[in-house]
């Protein structure tokens, strides 16, 4: 296994969560980290992405300032902080890995198994 991610559970409308994602250094090195998420009956989306600088982050517009990506290289982790969770934040939220940052699916090489995140109303 490449990528782990953990964290998911289930929450209450206005809790937080933090998910993490592990993964081997020869999987990330110089390598653009991303969080996506799939809700049941629905398409696969983007959440947000982190450069391998860390500098440079980009989140989709439905997250923005809600949720907060951040990596630890020397631990080879990214990380995942979301607060004012809604339920229709319910979804699989998967780590990906790319040398090529994007919002899109198809450009990331590595992924994660995924983990459950719930929030109820």
């Amino acid at each position: 296994v490449q990528l782990q991610a953990y964290g998911g559970g289930l929450v209450q409308a206005g809790g937080s969560l933090r998910l993490s994602c592990t993964a081997s250094e020869r999987t990330v090195r110089n390598s653009a980290m991303a969080w996506f998420r799939q809700a049941p009956g629905k398409e696969r989306e983007f959440v947000a992405f982190i450069t391998w600088s860390g500098v440079n982050t980009v989140y989709a517009d439905p997250v923005k300032g809600r949720f907060t990506i951040s990596r630890d290289i020397a631990k080879n982790t990214v990380y995942l902080q979301m607060n004012s969770l809604k339920p229709e934040d319910t979804a699989v939220y998967y780590c990906a890995a790319t040398k090529t940052p994007a919002i899109v699916a198809e450009m990331y090489d590595y992924w994660g198994q995924g983990t459950q995140v719930t929030v109820s109303s």
